[in-house]
């Protein structure tokens, strides 16, 4: 290739097979100009070259070993000024190119910012084409993962048109195509996650746009084939919970609306058997969505879905307490809610779950015992009628638990009406 004789084409794609061995990748960039005479023909003029050096340093960027990775830095400029190329392919192949290199090597990082590698991605966002979004998205997320992201990658990109393009994108997912949505739903998730982006995303329409991508995916799931929804459903469901744990002030006033639980409890019940990591998000984000606001908490109890959510108790640890989180987050919000969780036959599920050995478990359902006594002592007369003090007895000996579970007998041991807290209650708040 160096000689530049005849078949170097064919030596070029030769070379290319050679360097998905590891061994192979190593010995060619320690020999003297080989990545000197790769960029040379990467940045050639001739088409069909051009293209089979970009797939060499494509099989390159795959090494995991950061001192090829860094064989590689004299190429970021022209991988980066080659995204603006009119091969869909050619631009495909820099883009990965790209996010391997990124992955792989801090200085090929700190060499791109500088580079503008921002600017060029925000300017290469608005392609129409599917498979250059989807390289887009790669590169982005190795980016935003990167340890140093928060600090010096994300405040880049705030500043750049990327977050308004992203959500549009996202949100357009059912329409477009999955593949790309996907990406940069995890990319939103990734700057949400730096803790310094969510009051401009929320400036953008991030909740109510999110929140209505989730509607559409739970109609889309209940009309046809919900596979590989999954992948999309997962970092939609993360980026709605995190901007919520955040509590910026007014964002739980744009999503107050019912129709966000009905889609949550459909992809719960769709996913439940093939994709059970996807429940444990839904309950995260019903968490969310129940910690502060009443609004959620009534739409539990009027829609009826307390039912589904007490059939998930027994399903595993982590759905467990999710699940009896939830009902402490509803039963916190006073008298009018206790009773109508008493009234729809709770105490059973309780006392099934005070049958487990996993303290984590109980304490969760011994916090919610101890609010739905407090605010409606009827509840605990009923325990106790159910055998409620027995099941309680048996965790006496637990550590962890000997303090709640003695104050819940002494609860329960009280004469109906001797609370100390009224019992009078307001109905439920209006649903819209």
């Amino acid at each position: 290739m160096q000689r530049g004789s005849e078949d170097r084409k064919r030596s070029l794609s030769r070379l290319r097979w050679a360097l998905q061995n590891k061994e192979t990748q190593q010995q060619f960039v320690r020999l003297d100009g080989s990545v000197r005479m790769l960029i040379g023909l990467f940045t050639s003029s001739l088409a069909d070259m051009q293209m089979e050096a970009a797939r060499c340093l494509h099989e390159l960027s795959h090494s995991s070993d950061p001192a090829v990775a860094e064989a590689c830095l004299p190429v970021t400029s022209y991988l980066l000024t080659y995204l603006s190329g009119h091969s869909v392919e050619f631009t495909e192949l820099c883009l990965y190119t790209l996010g391997n290199l990124v992955v792989e090597s801090e200085a090929v990082r700190k060499q791109l910012l500088p580079q503008g590698i921002i600017p060029a991605l925000a300017s290469c966002i608005q392609s129409p084409h599917e498979a250059v979004l989807e390289g887009l998205g790669y590169v982005l997320s190795q980016l935003l993962q990167a340890k140093e992201a928060p600090t010096e990658i994300v405040p880049l990109v705030l500043d750049s048109s990327l977050p308004q393009h992203m959500l549009r994108l996202v949100c357009s997912g059912l329409k477009s195509g999955t593949g790309a949505a996907v990406e940069f739903a995890w990319c939103l998730h990734y700057i949400i996650c730096s803790h310094t982006a969510n009051a401009i995303l929320l400036s953008l329409g991030a909740m109510p746009a999110l929140a209505s991508l989730l509607l559409d995916l739970a109609s889309e799931i209940s009309q046809s084939t919900s596979e590989g929804l999954e992948l999309l459903v997962c970092p939609v469901l993360r980026c709605l919970s995190n901007l919520l744990a955040e509590e910026t002030v007014g964002c739980e006033v744009q999503i107050q609306d019912e129709r966000l639980l009905v889609a949550l409890f459909i992809i719960l019940q769709c996913f439940f058997q093939e994709h059970p990591f996807i429940v444990q998000e839904c309950l995260w984000l019903l968490n969310n969505l129940t910690a502060d606001e009443p609004f959620f908490c009534s739409a539990v109890l009027t829609l009826d879905l307390l039912p589904a959510l007490l059939q998930l108790l027994p399903c595993s640890q982590t759905v467990s307490v999710l699940v009896l989180t939830v009902l402490c987050n509803i039963a916190e919000k006073g008298p009018a809610y206790c009773q109508e969780l008493h009234r729809q036959a709770m105490i059973p599920p309780l006392l099934g779950t005070l049958t487990l050995t996993d303290s984590e478990v109980v304490g969760q359902c011994l916090e919610l015992l101890h609010l739905l006594f407090l605010h409606w002592p009827e509840a605990a007369v009923d325990f106790v009628s159910q055998g409620g003090q027995r099941a309680l007895e048996q965790h006496r000996s637990t550590p962890e638990l000997q303090e709640r579970v003695r104050a819940l007998l002494d609860m329960a041991s009280q004469p109906a009406g001797a609370s100390a807290v009224s019992t009078t209650h307001a109905a439920l708040p209006a649903l819209s």
